[in-house]
Order: C-alpha cells, then sequence, then structure tokens
C-alpha cells in the first residue's frame, strides 16, 4: 500500500470529467489556504484570504503568473470543520477540461500534489470525522442507482450502524476488561466477571450480532439489485417479457428456436427498488454447441437469481406439463429461499383464461400477454411484494457490505466460543481469547481495529477527488 502523508497539500476535481458548465477543485491540507492565496485574486481587494472566515464564498479571478485564467468562486474551510478535518478550500470553475487541469497544474507547481483515490476520505477518516463504515458509505452512495441502495448508504453514512456496532463492542468490552483483571489475580482465585451476568450479555449480543448477519441478504440485494431470472422453453415468450418490462426492445424476439443463445441483463427501478432481469436461453435439449453453452449459463443465472420467473405458453401447455416441470426444477434447484413465481404468456390466443392453474401448485401464477403488454403491472406489484423488508424495517440497520457481513460472521463465531466456555467452565485465560477476538472483528467494522493493507483495499475503490 502507498504511504499517505498527511503532511501535504493534496488537490484533484472533485466533479465528473468532461465538459460542463462548471467544475470544482479541491485543495486539502496544511497549505491548502497559503497555496489559493497565492493564485486567486478576490474581486474585493481588501479580503485577505487567511483572515477571511471559514464557510465563505468568494468572488474573483484565478491567476496565471500574471494573467487571469478564468473567474472562479472559491470557498474556504477551516479545520476541523471541514470535510476532511483540514483546512481546505474548494475552487467552482468554468468546467471546461483545460481550465480544470490548468489550475490543478498551476495548485501543484505551488505546492499541492495531486490526491490519490479516495485520499480526501481517508483524511477525514484519520482526522475523526468519519469512522471507516461511514467512510465505505461515502463510496456506496455515490455509486447509488436506487432509493433503496441511497437509504442504506445514507443511513450507513449518518452513524446508525456505527453506532450498533459501538454499543455492541463496549458491552462486550465492559467484560473483557473484568475478565483480564481475574488473570492479574490467577494466584488468588477470584471472579471479577459474574459469569451468569457474561452468558446474558452473550445471549444478547449474538442475537443483535446474528440479526445484523441475516439482514445482509436483503440489504445486498438492495444495494446490488435485485437478481430476477426468466426462465422457460423456447419461444414461450421470453425475450417479449423482457422488452415489456424494460419497455424497451432490448431482446431480440423471434419465432425461431434459440434465438437468445446467452444471458441478457438488464437493470429498472421500480418504486426506487432496482431489479436485474436476466433474460435466459431457452431450456431444451440441444445439439447447437452455441445454445449448450447458453443452456448452461441459464442454469447458472437461476442459482444467483433470488426471483424466478418461469414463463409457459398457456395456449399450448397442460396442467401436468406445468405441475411435472416444476417438480423437477425445484429438484435441481434445492434452494428454499428463492422465489418461483409462475407466468401464465399468450392470454391474448386464449378465449378464456384458464384459472383453475392457480389450483394447480401452491405457486403464485400471474396471466400475461407479453406481446400486448397485458398484466405486466401484476409482475412488478409481485416483485415488490416478494421483499421481505417493510417500509419500518427500511428505516432500521441493514448491512450491505460483504466486508461488514464477513467481520460479524467471525465475531458470531468467537461469541459462540465464549458461550460454549462458559458453559464447560473454562478458566478465564481462554475465554480472554476469544473475547479479544470477538472486540478485533467488531472493531474491524468501525477501523477502531485496522491495517494499512485494509485502508488501501477500501480506499482505493474510491474516486479520485473524494
Amino acid at each position: 500500500m502507498q504511504t499517505y502523508d498527511t503532511q501535504e497539500t493534496i488537490c484533484a476535481p472533485a466533479t465528473a470529467p468532461g465538459s460542463a458548465a462548471i467544475a470544482v477543485l479541491r485543495l486539502s491540507g496544511p497549505e491548502a489556504v497559503v497555496i489559493a492565496g497565492q493564485v486567486f485574486l478576490p474581486k474585493k481587494r481588501s479580503i485577505n484570504l487567511s483572515e477571511a472566515e471559514s464557510h465563505r464564498m468568494h468572488l474573483g479571478q484565478l491567476m496565471d503568473g500574471e494573467q487571469p485564467l478564468d473567474e472562479v468562486l472559491l470557498t474556504k474551510f477551516v479545520a476541523p470543520n471541514s470535510y476532511t478535518g483540514e483546512d481546505m478550500v474548494e475552487i467552482s470553475c468554468h468546467g471546461s477540461p483545460y481550465i480544470q487541469q490548468r489550475i490543478l497544474q498551476i495548485l501543484i507547481d505551488s505546492g499541492a500534489r495531486m490526491a490519490r483515490p479516495g485520499e480526501f476520505t481517508m483524511r477525514a477518516f484519520f482526522n475523526g470525522r468519519m469512522d471507516l463504515s461511514q467512510a465505505e458509505a461515502v463510496a456506496d452512495l455515490i455509486a447509488s442507482n436506487s432509493e433503496a441502495s441511497r437509504k442504506i448508504a445514507f443511513q450507513q453514512m449518518r452513524g446508525h450502524f456505527s453506532s450498533r456496532i459501538s454499543e455492541l463492542r463496549s458491552k462486550l468490552l465492559e467484560f473483557a476488561s473484568l475478565i483480564e483483571l481475574e488473570l492479574d489475580f490467577s494466584e488468588e482465585d477470584v471472579e471479577f466477571a459474574d459469569r451468569h451476568k457474561l452468558r446474558g450479555l452473550l445471549d444478547d449480543i449474538a442475537y443483535e450480532v446474528g440479526r445484523l448477519r441475516e439482514s445482509f441478504a436483503t440489504g445486498n440485494a438492495l444495494k446490488q439489485g435485485i437478481p430476477v431470472a426468466i426462465i422457460g422453453k423456447p419461444n414461450v415468450g421470453k425475450s417479449t417479457l423482457l422488452n415489456a418490462l424494460l419497455n424497451d426492445e432490448r431482446a431480440i424476439v423471434s419465432e425461431i428456436p434459440g434465438t437468445t443463445r446467452d444471458a441478457i441483463e438488464d437493470t429498472i427501478s421500480i418504486n426506487g427498488v432496482s431489479f436485474r432481469f436476466i433474460d435466459t436461453a431457452g431450456l431444451r435439449d440441444s445439439d447447437d454447441q452455441v445454445e449448450s453453452v447458453g443452456i448452461e449459463r441459464t442454469h447458472q443465472k437461476i442459482r444467483q437469481a433470488t426471483i424466478i420467473l418461469y414463463l409457459f405458453d398457456i395456449s399450448q401447455t397442460g396442467l401436468e406439463e406445468v405441475a411435472e416441470t416444476i417438480r423437477d426444477f425445484q429438484q435441481e434447484v434445492g434452494d428454499n429461499t428463492k422465489r418461483l413465481v409462475l407466468i401464465a404468456n399468450k392470454i391474448d390466443l386464449l378465449d378464456e383464461i384458464p384459472h383453475h392453474f392457480r389450483n394447480l401448485v401452491d405457486l403464485e401464477t400471474i396471466f400475461v400477454s407479453a406481446k400486448r403488454k397485458e398484466n405486466i403491472s401484476m409482475i412488478t406489484d409481485s416483485l415488490l411484494k416478494s421483499l421481505e423488508t417493510s417500509p419500518e424495517e427500511m428505516q432500521s440497520v441493514l448491512v450491505a457490505n460483504s466486508r461488514h457481513y464477513e467481520a460479524l460472521s467471525l465475531a458470531d463465531e468467537s461469541i459462540q466460543a465464549i458461550r460454549k466456555g462458559i458453559k464447560e467452565q473454562v478458566p478465564g485465560d481462554l475465554l480472554s481469547i476469544d473475547l479479544r477476538s470477538a472486540l478485533h472483528h467488531l472493531g474491524s467494522i468501525t477501523g477502531e481495529v485496522t491495517n494499512d493493507e485494509v485502508l488501501g483495499e477500501i480506499f482505493g475503490r474510491f474516486c479520485i477527488g473524494k
């Protein structure tokens, strides 16, 4: 990992590259105000940037030597009341790529250096402006592509998850200190930590950790987009249904069997929740090598999907055939967590909809005409209902970060080992090992315990300028 010298002053664009009406450039570090003062000529000549108040914006010219380069707005932030916790300056200039690059070069020539990915947020972490889970939430908020993923990231950035973890860790830390005290008086055979109280505390912590771990399935799906596989035999209308759901001609529609030979994916947001629809190759035996590969990929996508829409042509499919197909499918998948919805397509070819299909199996059946886009809203309504997360649960803490899930899993293993140790009346020195381990894994979530390698991995995924 590269070393980060916080005594250096860094600069970078804070807005996306390319031409725009305006762009924002950032300076942060001990010399940020001094460097800005060297190249900024305020319109009000009486203004001295080094003495100006924090959080004030000033109009002036950005100077390239003796010549003005651009008219800009400059905002000064005084430590510790800035994003990074350091002295910081933001320059709003015209969004010409040339102007942006020239200003950056002027700042570098004046003593700054280009920031590395995530370095502004890393400095905020080092300076106590946010903990590690909040810093990760910043990146998630920038990358959010739906209202649900935004809410999860925003709640985490506000510290809801961090405070929950800190509460658990502080409770455990109190008993860990008592256990350590016992070790100091081991020869006197005294017991400072009440094992009965510790057992009750561990039950509460194990329940809370378990609840947070279980929320990962929902949180991660909402963050990444819930994968929905559209499966069925060839020519039942899978590609037509995908196009109807997306309201776009995304997939090629043909009456020739085997047209779809690879999975086609696209994402839409329904009431703020992102769904990743996957149109798969038709399920059948095929001698075509390319189509066979596509069918194998279909099975892979089925294993990855959370929700599966099984599409069949109701005008040509009997009750027994559907029942048999479902039984075979359920045996093959063998995963009760996946939700299977039957989609009876091509009702436009029937005189009357055979609602008795619903009595066939205890699965939801929706009758549609993908070609005419009839009842498509019933599918989207069903997808939303399939979410186990209620609006109230959306306001609670949801774990959406795989690193946090792994840390919670390791902490849970240590907690279970402590519970077992208490039950078997193991010595305090053995209990203390597992207590330290649980504290370490909980602390790694918020950054109370960390290392350079972990920090490099986390902040290296950020964009430059954040």
